[in-house]
């Protein structure tokens, strides 16, 4: 019975996969198609038609290393004067208040329309400073950056123009990396924030699927925020969420994937997990929240409620991945035991062509970036597998944050540490914002580590090496984390 339990638990998670990596190919086809199609969207001429209000929102917590290069970034962002006006949102606690006043009062004295805006608390976070910035806020339209990006001076130049037509309530930009090269943690970051921005936002755009404000490097329209309810502090994504209230009130987004908006990618692990940790569970929270309503809402298109499933989702394929790995070693045994039912296994092994359909998702958007050729296609296979093993040894943390999100649990939204790294040269040692807090997940991860190794030891035992190279990747990806939080 319990062999028959672990077979069936087995394939059930096969299937789910596989069922994921068909929304998968489905978006690989939306963006080949887009790739192909003239962009015919209305726009504004602003050589004829005159400049809206816009208001820059900067909100800030505790952002020492980074708040001179955001500040004097955006000081140079190519817009008329008395059209523009910048709102730092300030609700840090320590002594980097200070210098974000001083740096505002130069900025200031150059005639810039800028404010630096403080609450008392910090009440719904992110999302309640957004909010209360917004209550006083003069613009038309409402862009936000985090505190580590550096948006180009045509940055308003080249998004505006889309506003021209009143439906469209959000336009994003896609994320590029001051410092992707840094180590092997920062490159596999960009290697999944690309697939994301890449393929996934444009594949949803394209189909007229939900997508999302990716919490910076967008900007709105007022009346959008407010028609969709504002900013909301009950999620830690509380972007995702206003995302998918506005789109299910008929608001259009506009995705625009050849505007780069650089930012900083965490260069230590501990930096990592608390973004992964706060991004997959607010994910879930937002599944919890607002998919019931996408699926009951009549004029809601099957293509959305699909994709809304497997969006909403996403970070709960942590889970299932777990689930799959930890049953994989017991399979080995439970294949061995009953050579009677190895037709089955030649079945599953079918399944194996999920791991095919994200080969192939992979390389398109890893081409966009670095190119075609013999030689990137071999780094790339080295970096499908290494980021895959990376993001199995995440799953851990990562399903302990979906199963918080899922069943309610609420926490404090934890910022992510910026170094302001943007080379090799750069060091993050020192920075105080780390925390040295041990967690215990580390201790899981150890043992996950030895586990996967004993199934490696299984493979030669048995004779049966159908599942070494995934118990290669998950020994491999397991013990990356596993030593380096031992480190950071």
């Amino acid at each position: 019975m319990i062999d028959l339990a672990v077979i069936i638990i087995y394939t059930l998670a096969l299937l789910l996969i596989f069922i994921y990596s068909l929304s998968q190919l489905h978006l690989l086809f939306n963006y080949l198609k887009a790739t192909k199609q003239e962009d015919t969207s209305e726009k504004f001429d602003f050589k004829k038609e005159d400049f809206p209000n816009v208001t820059i929102q900067l909100p800030l917590y505790n952002e020492y290393y980074v708040v001179e290069r955001l500040l004097k970034n955006i000081a140079l962002i190519n817009y008329p004067a008395d059209k523009l006006e910048i709102q730092v949102l300030d609700d840090s606690t320590d002594h980097s208040v200070e210098k974000t006043s001083g740096i505002i009062t130069e900025l200031q004295a150059t005639g810039l329309n800028i404010k630096h805006i403080r609450r008392d608390d910090r009440k719904g976070f992110k999302a309640g400073a957004l909010k209360e910035g917004l209550k006083i806020a003069q613009g038309e339209f409402i862009a936000v950056f985090d505190s580590d990006f550096v948006p180009g001076k045509d940055w308003l130049m080249k998004t505006l123009p889309y506003f021209k037509n009143p439906k469209i309530g959000v336009v994003q930009t896609r994320w590029g990396h001051l410092n992707r090269n840094y180590s092997l943690l920062t490159r596999i970051q960009a290697f999944a924030l690309d697939f994301h921005f890449i393929l996934e936002q444009t594949g949803r755009n394209f189909g007229r699927n939900f997508i999302n404000f990716n919490g910076t490097a967008g900007i709105w329209r007022k009346e959008c925020i407010l028609d969709a309810g504002n900013w909301s502090g009950d999620t830690l994504t509380e972007d995702l969420d206003l995302s998918y209230r506005a789109q299910l009130k008929n608001w259009d987004f506009k995705y625009l994937e050849d505007v780069e908006t650089p930012a900083e990618l965490p260069v230590v692990i501990s930096a990592a997990r608390s973004q992964q940790f706060r991004w997959n569970k607010g994910a879930a929270e937002n599944f919890r929240k607002n998919y019931g309503k996408l699926l009951k809402d009549p004029s809601v298109t099957f293509s959305t409620k699909f994709h809304g499933f497997f969006h909403l989702l996403n970070s709960s394929m942590f889970l299932v991945v777990l689930i799959l790995a930890v049953l994989s070693v017991p399979v080995l045994y439970i294949k061995h035991n009953n050579p009677q039912f190895s037709w089955y296994f030649y079945v599953l092994a079918g399944f194996g062509v999920s791991t095919l359909i994200f080969f192939a998702s992979y390389y398109v958007t890893y081409t966009r970036i670095h190119g075609k050729g013999f030689s990137s296609f071999l780094k790339f296979i080295g970096m499908f597998f290494t980021f895959f093993s990376i993001a199995m040894g995440f799953s851990v943390h990562n399903t302990l944050a979906v199963l918080e999100g899922h069943f309610g649990k609420r926490s404090e939204f934890i910022r992510t540490p910026k170094f302001n790294i943007n080379s090799v040269k750069d060091s993050w040692k020192g920075n105080r914002y780390l925390s040295n807090r041990f967690s215990k997940n580390v201790i899981i991860e150890g043992l996950l580590f030895l586990y996967f190794g004993f199934g490696i030891w299984s493979a030669f035992n048995l004779k049966d090496y159908g599942l070494l190279i995934f118990h290669l990747m998950l020994f491999t990806g397991f013990g990356f984390v596993f030593f380096k939080s031992l480190r950071t």
